[in-house]
């Protein structure tokens, strides 16, 4: 069970990370590495954090520990190099050009590191035409076409926040691309490498499922009109009297049919498998949803498998009695945030420390990874 505190530090526990401060997805990828267990260090630059987020409060850097460097600065440069010579990856989320013009390009540390992962996070990538642009989470994702996918027919595409283009697109694919170059470097024949991880490229390959049903037919290349986009009376979320909200999935026969019974709609609702009365049928949930309390339709389907779910809000959540049994969420620190994940029977996972402060671990780096250096060249008093 994931717990926090001191204790097994994960399947993760020996590898070493250099995180360059950046915002986004890096440093959700390099959080994700450190509860697993890997020695995260995030190197710091002087002026503060990127977007005002206080960092006691930053959960993206829990796990971690910082230190505070200059990288326009040479003896700043010499450290974040200290730091490469021992490490097993590297993450940074510069434009494209940046890192080698700050002289800590992937070419500068495999030299000194030859068998290095050097992960790169951009959202365009390192190469193509858009390459230098700026961008964010939503313009990836729009020119993937996974944007047009989310939201209701008729209306403008929904934004999902920043959870399908920087975390699900960019963090998770960068993560399983350096753990898997790591296991390259690892084997007899293995050496260093650059993983060029791509908001773009990661989104596109989200909807791989999609395109295939896209491919055969059973997809229209129009936003809420299909099965899972909520164009499905079945497979969607409905308003209940008190201003909540209820998720419906009930898409297999068996959980239809309890669904509609304990919606108490069986012998009125119209044919669920003739896509030309899905509206006649939405109208009909939807006015019985109406009646009733979402605290009320949860006790009606509580224990069932009619894959009915309340949408609960970000401070509900934790409050869920199964996402408390299984300690989804935990408090570390006095900040209640989401348990690390997965989970592991022989090497658990765990929040061990709270959010780096920045600059604030440059000593117990120096000596852990033997780089007496880092007291001199760190800014930090």
């Amino acid at each position: 069970m994931a717990t926090t505190g001191r204790g097994p530090r994960g399947p993760l526990a020996g590898v070493r990370v250099v995180e360059l401060a950046g915002i986004g997805p890096g440093p959700f990828a390099a959080m994700l590495l450190a509860d697993l267990g890997a020695d995260v260090v995030r190197v710091d630059r002087p002026g503060g954090a990127v977007l005002g987020i206080d960092p006691a409060r930053d959960l993206t850097n829990r796990n971690k520990r910082s230190v505070l460097l200059d990288l326009k600065a040479e003896d700043g440069v010499r450290g974040v190099l200290d730091l490469v010579e021992r490490a097993d990856i590297l993450i940074e989320g510069f434009r494209p050009g940046v890192a080698e013009r700050l002289g800590v390009g992937p070419d500068t540390c495999l030299d000194v590191n030859p068998r290095l992962v050097y992960g790169r996070m951009t959202g365009w990538g390192q190469d193509g035409p858009l390459a230098p642009r700026a961008g964010h989470d939503i313009s990836y994702i729009a020119l993937t076409g996974t944007l047009s996918m989310i939201g209701r027919s008729g209306e403008p595409p929904t934004v999902p926040a920043n959870l399908v283009g920087d975390y699900a697109g960019g963090s998770l694919y960068l993560v399983v691309g350096v753990l898997a170059a790591l296991l390259h470097a690892r084997t007899p024949e293995g050496s260093g490498q650059v993983v060029d991880a791509a908001v773009v490229d990661g989104a596109a390959h989200l909807a791989t499922m999609i395109h295939g049903m896209l491919a055969a037919g059973a997809w229209q290349d129009r936003r809420g009109t299909n099965l899972l986009d909520g164009g499905c009376p079945f497979y969607g979320t409905y308003a209940t009297s008190d201003g909540g909200h209820m998720a419906v999935g009930a898409l297999e026969e068996p959980f239809y049919e309890e669904f509609t019974a304990l919606l108490g709609i069986r012998d009125r609702a119209p044919d669920h498998g003739d896509a030309g009365r899905w509206d006649e049928l939405r109208a009909v949930v939807a006015e019985r949803f109406a009646e009733r309390t979402r605290a009320e339709w949860t006790e009606v389907f509580e224990g069932t498998d009619a894959c009915v779910a309340p949408v609960l809000s970000l401070r509900e959540a934790p409050h869920h009695p199964h996402l408390a049994a299984r300690a989804t969420y935990v408090e570390h620190g006095g900040l209640t945030q989401p348990a690390p994940a997965p989970r592991f029977s022989a090497t658990p996972v765990s929040v061990r420390t709270g959010p780096a402060l920045p600059g604030a671990d440059t000593d117990s780096v120096a000596e852990d990874w033997d780089v007496p250096g880092l007291r001199t060249k760190g800014a930090i008093g």
